[in-house]
């Protein structure tokens, strides 16, 4: 039985050419998503029984090679044979307006397509305090150091043009999400307010924060948080065009899936209900699940969105605890999240019986939950964060992990019938060739993948030393 359905990115894009902006919005919103839904049952059954039997090799798919990055001409990655890449966007590089590049690139996505220029929104999961980015506007928090970038890249040419700040005067912005309006959520991953004690000295802010925030690609001037999608340790969300439901995921050992109903899904700060993932009869799903194992879903209330902590502690909480009263389903550390095929994709980083990874994926129509691949062991896939749906249909994996001696971080695809592959491989070791950056990078992990709406080119970074990658290739020769 196959699993998703196959469609050429080309044939896609034809279709978004014809369309009107609408068309354009729908395409860069659900990355690839037109496909038929996912066909419960067939789908990683082989992967899982050759894992099973020992029969899967740790890493399949082509061999890997060093290859340059045609920006500086440093062997960066490891990728098939074929494919090149440049960088962009390093950390200390000066963007528009002479400003340097933040550092810790974190989530990032395709927001908006322009004749073959993509604009792309980047977050910078910064967590100091004391002074904001500078940016053409207002920061949230005048005190607060993180944010987001907008760049943009001619898909035609193959070449990066501009960046600038987006977003400034948030915490920790670790990932979000794109839009069906050409804009980037970006989710800011701690619940931290003055009066807070980190690394044992009292936090000085202006602002409360754990919020999310919508924010244009040319900049938001007057950030205002959208406070009803909740206050919690937020990672990702992924927007269903069709409802304008945003589900949202929580980067806690204890952790739980949410959704977000907006009272008008043109306008998410003009409020909505904010629910948890309730899995019958399935209390904790942390440990094993068999892959392909489908459960019933329900929602409960989150009767105060804006809780940070359970009463009387600091635990971060305060949401998470009023769901699983409800008998809402606790997670492990829910992180990348994204709408494709009809479904929401989100990965738990350390759940499993080895504590290195699951996929999940959630079907609003028929409200079933079912789990497409459990890692078996690091080897095979460790910790999988950020995650993308590829022009195949398939789903990209990024590692943030402790692999082997060098911690090597790795990108892997996981295809529509269950064959997960190699892609890429971490293999920074600078020697101040860029930036005066030194040392081995290549135990820093990937984050905010994203390909542009033609299906040529993938958008990823490394978040330490910070940098942006443009990848090409024979896609058609990749199995996810």
């Amino acid at each position: 039985m196959r699993g998703w359905t196959h469609f050429t990115p080309d044939k896609n894009l034809r279709r978004m050419k014809k369309g009107n902006a609408t068309d354009r919005r729908k395409f860069l919103s659900d990355s690839f998503s037109v496909a038929s839904a996912f066909t419960i049952g067939g789908a990683f059954a082989s992967l899982s029984s050759r894992i099973a039997t020992g029969e899967t090799p740790a890493h399949s798919g082509k061999a890997l090679v060093p290859a340059k990055d045609e920006t500086t001409g440093l062997p960066l990655l490891k990728l098939p044979e074929g494919f090149r890449y440049k960088t962009f966007g390093w950390t200390k590089d000066l963007m528009r307006g002479n400003v340097p590049t933040p550092s810790a690139h974190d989530g990032m996505a395709v927001v908006k397509e322009d004749n073959g220029v993509v604009t792309m929104v980047r977050n910078h999961e910064i967590g100091s305090y004391g002074k904001s980015l500078k940016i053409d506007g207002k920061p949230f928090d005048a005190k607060a150091g993180g944010g987001c970038s907008s760049l943009t890249f001619d898909t035609k040419n193959g070449e990066w043009l501009d960046s600038w700040i987006s977003l400034s005067g948030s915490v920790r912005n670790c990932a979000g999400g794109a839009t069906p309006w050409e804009t980037w959520l970006t989710c800011e991953e701690t619940v931290i307010e003055s009066g807070d004690i980190q690394r044992k000295a009292k936090v000085d802010l202006n602002e409360k924060h754990g919020w999310v925030f919508d924010v244009p690609p040319e900049g938001q001037k007057n950030p205002v948080p959208i406070k009803a999608m909740g206050r919690f340790v937020h990672e990702a969300v992924a927007v269903d065009r069709e409802t304008g439901i945003v589900y949202q995921t929580e980067d806690r050992g204890s952790a739980g899936f949410y959704r977000y109903i907006p009272d008008d899904k043109t306008n998410l700060a003009a409020g909505g209900k904010l629910q948890m993932m309730k899995v019958i009869g399935q209390p904790d799903l942390r440990s094993h699940v068999k892959n392909g194992s489908e459960f019933d879903v329900q929602w409960v209330n989150i009767a105060d969105p804006e809780l940070a902590h359970s009463l009387g502690t600091t635990d971060s909480g305060g949401v998470f605890k009023q769901g699983q009263k409800l008998g809402g389903t606790v997670f492990a550390r829910l992180e990348g999240c994204w709408f494709g095929n009809e479904r929401v994709f989100f990965d738990a980083t350390s759940g499993g019986g080895e504590k290195v990874g699951q996929i999940w994926a959630f079907n609003p129509k028929s409200q079933k939950l079912q789990m497409l691949f459990e890692s078996p062991g690091v080897e095979v896939l460790n910790m999988p964060d950020n995650l993308v749906v590829s022009p195949h249909g398939g789903l990209l994996l990024c590692e943030d992990s402790d692999y082997g001696k060098f911690s090597q971080q790795r990108i892997h695809g996981l295809d529509q019938d269950g064959n997960l592959s190699l892609f890429a491989i971490n293999n920074m070791q600078l020697k101040g060739e860029k930036n005066g950056f030194k040392g081995d990078f290549r135990g820093k992990e990937w984050a905010g993948a994203t390909f542009s709406p033609n299906g040529k080119w993938l958008f990823v970074n490394i978040q330490t030393p910070g940098v942006t990658f443009a990848i090409t290739g024979p896609w058609n020769e990749t199995v996810f």
